[in-house]
């Protein structure tokens, strides 16, 4: 069973839950495009979120979740808005979502956790998760310390729940290699913000398009809040002072407000534009669609070549 054959979508994609990026209006056009689309909750506060569940709502009959950000201050009041509002799928993050689990379960939710380790995939089967994202430290955004080739196949081992791969998988070799691992589809994020409906300033996307395999960086390692960012100069003040030493006061002074910077004012220089290690990859600005038709069809290409050669 593919994901798409589960979730009654085109392509086996799901969105990433980006903060200040997945608006309930690009969710609905990720959706509209195939895939599934995520609200992300991170930088919305409750009313905001039910706000942008009623957008998407209007702009999509299509399948979409939200993905809740458990470190959220509103998180329980969260959780209760997304079964209020019929919400048929969730996604969650940076945190333990079992105590929602339940009351989710009970409104015939679809549940599924990102985890960054085999250990918390086991423990999200015990709790009633329906499937895992297993997300390796190559994504963008918050990382563990696992990367996507070593993860994936041992999550895969430790539960009998679906795995859906995430992290550094921006085409169709990348999806293939997903299935090989033994995932039934992908979480994608960073070939997104290279597209024309993201909502991200231009000055975010050209910077994305114009970077190279090496431009990535992670911020925060040392002080225990890992985030892959694209190098910039807040970004390498940030590592050289967690280097030197710095308190975690003065480090958040470097990234209090800097992906809003980035994601709307286009700050590319002491903005946080988060991406992953496949940002390399990307050169060019298209449709959510091409981006899927894309991947799918390369995909296609390389199991039919990989089939020839057995």
């Amino acid at each position: 069973m593919k994901l798409n054959e589960w979730l009654g979508i085109r392509f086996p994609f799901i969105q990433g839950g980006m903060a200040n990026i997945a608006t309930g209006e690009f969710a609905a056009a990720v959706s509209n495009a195939g895939g599934l689309g995520l609200i992300g909750s991170g930088g919305m506060n409750a009313e905001m979120l039910r706000e942008h569940i009623k957008i998407c709502k209007s702009k999509t009959d299509k399948p979409f979740g939200v993905n809740l950000m458990l470190m959220n201050p509103e998180v329980d009041r969260m959780a209760q808005i997304i079964a209020e509002e019929g919400v048929k799928i969730v996604t969650t993050g940076a945190g333990d979502p079992a105590k929602y689990i339940p009351m989710w379960k009970e409104h015939g939710m679809i549940v599924i956790p990102v985890v960054a380790a085999p250990i918390l995939a086991m423990k999200m089967e015990r709790c009633g998760a329906d499937a895992v994202i297993a997300e390796g430290t190559e994504s963008g955004g918050h990382v563990g310390e696992m990367t996507t080739m070593a993860l994936v196949p041992q999550v895969v081992d430790v539960v009998s729940i679906p795995v859906i791969a995430a992290g550094g998988i921006a085409d169709g070799r990348q999806l293939a290699a997903a299935y090989a691992l033994g995932a039934i589809g992908v979480q994608v994020g960073t070939c997104l913000l290279a597209s024309e409906e993201c909502p991200i300033h231009e000055a975010y996307k050209d910077a994305v398009v114009k970077a190279k395999g090496s431009d990535t960086i992670v911020t925060g390692r040392i002080a225990g809040t890992p985030v892959r960012v694209l190098k910039n100069q807040m970004a390498r003040e940030y590592v050289k002072k967690e280097r030197e030493g710095a308190d975690k006061m003065e480090l958040e002074q470097f990234t209090l407000g800097s992906l809003r910077r980035a994601v709307y004012d286009g700050d590319t220089k002491t903005g946080s534009l988060m991406a992953g290690q496949v940002a390399g990859q990307l050169h060019e600005i298209r449709t959510i669609e091409e981006i899927f038709v894309a991947m799918e069809n390369e995909c296609q290409q390389v199991l039919k070549q990989l089939g020839g050669c057995a």
